[in-house]
């Protein structure tokens, strides 16, 4: 009995400790890449845009990069402050930039990375609930 609840212990830790770290991934991770939407030291992120969303917005593409540093930021303090909810944010937000990566048939690689962040992010989700519940 004792050994049983020396490892439901050790789990619970381990746990614990994943979740950080996911959490601090996914919380820091588009912080950083949202703020460099304001410097372009990582890369030149309006390379990314699909051409076809270029000619219906009513900006140009590094206004529409700064507008996306925004919520990348938000996004990512989102993830910090209320996990779970966070997570989903960031899930549906990769999704929809591997669409548009797909419907241009441009960065397939960049698509498919994002799509495996964003279970990622949707594991780290559903585990920040599962943490809540006591797991």
């Amino acid at each position: 009995m004792i050994t049983s609840a020396i490892s439901a212990g050790a789990k619970h830790s381990e746990i614990s400790r994943l979740h950080l770290i996911l959490k601090l991934t996914y919380g820091l991770v588009p912080v950083v890449a949202g703020l460099d939407k304001f410097t372009n030291l990582l890369t030149d992120w309006s390379k990314y845009l699909n051409p076809d969303l270029l000619q219906v917005l009513p900006f140009d593409a590094s206004t529409f990069m700064m507008i996306v540093g925004v919520i990348e930021i938000a996004a990512g303090i989102l993830v910090l402050w209320k996990t779970e909810l966070g997570a989903y944010v960031v899930a549906a937000w990769l999704i929809c930039i591997a669409l548009t990566l797909i419907l241009s048939f441009n960065y397939l690689d960049v698509a498919v990375r994002d799509i495996v962040m964003a279970i990622g992010a949707f594991i780290l989700a559903r585990l920040s609930h599962a943490t809540q519940e006591g797991v």
